[in-house]
């Protein structure tokens, strides 16, 4: 009898840059309609993880769509796909009226965060609703960063270490928290449904870009073997080519560091340097783990496309002439692992237990 499989999604953080492994996701849902498979993503990953960017995709693919039909996802990826072409720009809009707030309250202007969230948090309510993470079609982990308890947390709707449950989240406060990149937006006041208390989360980028051995930790907490376990990372694009010279950081200063006109060096720094970092370690790791299989997909961006907050529509071509190139030269990849993904949804064994709908509130 052949080994049942468990297929696990990892998305990487990177702002705008998310529409990379979205596009890739478009790909592999074509080919599987091709095939004859039209089940939606959550039915076909039995685990999706994700950090900033990539938590909202993952959480918007596996929250149950408020006043939807039962096993209904809160956003399909042609809709994920319009956010990231069309309304991103509308998050990633300087508002006058708010500057000109922001301008009497902190006249320096120095040390606040460069978009206003307000349009960011109502987006998020009107898609997910007050259903809480308990409620999700499928595993799921996000990862965000408590700044008074000073430690990193994963929100998830799978098991702790002692076989219980986790702390429980409302979907669109969590996905505010993990995309809470600093400077950009202020930290995240959320619920800790669980704990009834609140916690201060931001983006968990400034630890784990990159989440995939996250979810492999999590697919061993939850009970799962590892010759069960077929990982597909998807990052959000590297521009290779975009260095900071000595020159100017020399002379940068505290403020340089963190400008966002320079595209806030000491973020692109630190998401880049832990993503490469986080893809080297998981490719020794599950090259020790044989039964482990592990796919990592990641974009070659050109220098101007890496500001996460770019959603100019000159930058939404090249970001999707990026994807473009990874789905050309990943096409018998695409294809093998379609044919996987479909063995897997007609095999019916994907382990996932029927989702309840929770309204926390």
């Amino acid at each position: 009898m052949a080994q049942k499989k468990r297929f696990i999604l990892s998305i990487d953080g990177g702002g705008v840059r998310g529409l990379i492994p979205l596009r890739i996701l478009e790909a592999l849902e074509s080919r599987l309609s091709l095939m004859g498979v039209g089940a939606p993503m959550h039915r076909i990953f039995d685990l999706m993880a994700g950090t900033s960017t990539g938590g909202l995709i993952a959480a918007g693919l596996s929250a149950p769509r408020p006043g939807g039909k039962t096993g209904e996802a809160a956003a399909t990826i042609s809709e994920l796909r319009d956010f990231y072409e069309r309304e991103a720009r509308d998050i990633f809009t300087h508002s006058i009226n708010a500057r000109l707030t922001r301008a009497i309250t902190n006249p320096l202007g120095l040390f606040d965060e460069t978009y206003d969230v307000r349009p960011l948090e109502k987006l998020l309510k009107e898609r997910f609703g007050w259903t809480s993470m308990a409620s999700g079609l499928t595993k799921l982990v996000l990862t965000a960063y408590d700044i008074e308890q000073r430690k990193a947390v994963f929100m998830t709707n799978g098991l702790e270490e002692n076989g219980g449950r986790p702390d429980d989240y409302y979907f669109w406060q969590a996905v505010r928290a993990t995309t809470a990149a600093p400077s950009y937006f202020e930290p995240a006041r959320v619920e800790n449904l669980s704990r009834k208390q609140d916690q201060a989360l931001i983006d968990g980028g400034v630890f784990i870009n990159d989440p995939a051995i996250a979810a492999y930790l999590e697919a061993r907490k939850i009970g799962w073997d590892e010759e069960e376990l077929v990982i597909l990372s998807l990052g959000t694009g590297q521009a290779r080519e975009r260095g900071f010279a000595y020159r100017d950081a020399v002379g940068w200063g505290a403020l340089g560091w963190m400008q966002p006109s320079k595209g806030v060096p000491i973020l692109s720094i630190f998401s880049d340097g832990q993503t490469q970092t986080a893809a080297y370690q998981a490719s020794r790791l599950f090259a020790e783990l044989p039964n482990v299989s592990y796919y990592r997909l990641e974009a070659d961006l050109p220098a101007h496309a890496e500001d996460m907050d770019n959603a100019r529509p000159s930058n939404i071509i090249a970001l999707n002439g990026a994807a473009d190139r990874v789905i050309r030269d990943n096409t018998i990849l695409l294809d093998d692992l379609a044919g996987l993904l479909k063995d897997h949804v007609e095999s019916a064994e994907s382990g996932a237990d029927p989702a309840e709908l929770v309204h926390a509130a």
